[in-house]
């Protein structure tokens, strides 16, 4: 699946493949150190951040989950 923006979706490929490769190679198996694609996933979010801000998408009133950012407590 593509990104929100041209530009974002070879970033996205990168996040997907190396997220992939340690959830299998390492998550899966006990090892939960770390996650060594935070940079990738970083990047990729002020890419499409920007995409978004450019197409005018309307996004008041949603959250969006990713690194650093936790439930709320009355979420269920």
């Amino acid at each position: 699946m593509n990104s929100v923006g041209e530009a974002c979706t070879d970033m996205k490929r990168e996040y997907d493949q190396c997220f992939n490769r340690w959830f299998a190679e390492k998550f899966l198996k006990g090892d939960g150190s770390g996650d060594p694609c935070t940079d990738l996933f970083k990047r990729y979010q002020q890419c499409v951040q920007k995409a978004i801000k450019e197409k005018e998408i309307p996004i008041e009133g949603l959250e969006f989950m990713g690194h650093g950012k936790e439930k709320s407590e009355n979420s269920s």
